[in-house]
């Protein structure tokens, strides 16, 4: 089993004065894929919020990479992270290149050659270095996530944090970049934390999932998502995993 990476011990994850959940524990696997899922409004986004230092928590501790966030270790915590969020939030005015190349633009010392030689490579990755002269306009929804993929890896990180990845993907588009983050992980050995909700998705990509709801306003599941689906001794978690169709 691999050290943990990311940390969280009797966290209460919320907004100053709203609590949103309630004494949360649990920590990720170096390497792993791990899910944050739940219901609508269960603070799935809440608690990525805080691992990626947007927000403090409320109570608790949280730890990435051995630290504890604070003011002194944000800007080092900072460069261990790398973030894809919903939409892609490419900037529409740049081409996909110089979008993955902005991070490399603002926080790194390369040459201008050599940010453009790894941004290209990072394109690669993806599966896009013919869209690279492209504006984000020009390509569809799935493409601009690849491109806000390759980005959120610019600098190199331990730690890809992916913000509804599938989200308003058709299922072809969404299991082809299910297939592209098992890649990048093997590739690169990078842990990834993704918040969906999508059943397809997490059955095919993760290695294991907390899961929050609201009503109780607590994490209600850990582990394996195949061995919660058919061994949780909690009716909400086994009823959320079956909903629908049956994904192996």
């Amino acid at each position: 089993m691999s050290d943990p990476i990311i940390e969280l011990e009797h966290v209460d994850a919320g907004y100053p004065g709203a609590v949103i959940l309630h004494d949360v524990s649990f920590e990720v696997r170096r390497g792993e894929i791990f899910i944050l899922l739940g219901g609508s409004g269960c603070g799935k986004s809440t608690v990525m919020k805080h691992m990626i230092g947007l927000n403090p928590v409320l109570a608790g501790t949280l730890r990435v990479a051995g630290e504890e966030w604070t003011r002194k270790t944000r800007a080092g915590l900072c460069r261990k992270i790398g973030v894809m969020y919903q939409s892609g939030a490419l900037f529409g005015s740049m081409t996909c290149l110089e979008n993955v190349m902005l991070p490399l633009e603002e926080f790194s010392r390369l040459s201008r050659t050599a940010r453009r030689e790894k941004a290209m490579s990072l394109l690669a990755d993806v599966e896009l270095a013919d869209a690279a002269d492209k504006m984000p306009s020009e390509i569809s929804g799935g493409m601009r996530k690849r491109v806000a993929i390759a980005r959120a890896m610019a600098l190199d990180p331990e730690i890809v944090f992916l913000d509804e990845p599938s989200a308003g993907l058709d299922p072809i588009t969404s299991s082809a970049l299910d297939d592209l983050i098992l890649k990048l992980r093997a590739a690169k050995g990078m842990t990834f934390v993704v918040v969906t909700h999508e059943l397809p998705s997490i059955f095919k990509i993760a290695d294991r999932a907390a899961m929050f709801d609201k009503a109780r306003r607590g994490m209600i599941a850990l582990g394996d998502p195949r061995e919660l689906r058919a061994n949780s001794k909690d009716e909400f978690v086994r009823k959320f995993f079956n909903r629908g169709e049956t994904h192996g």
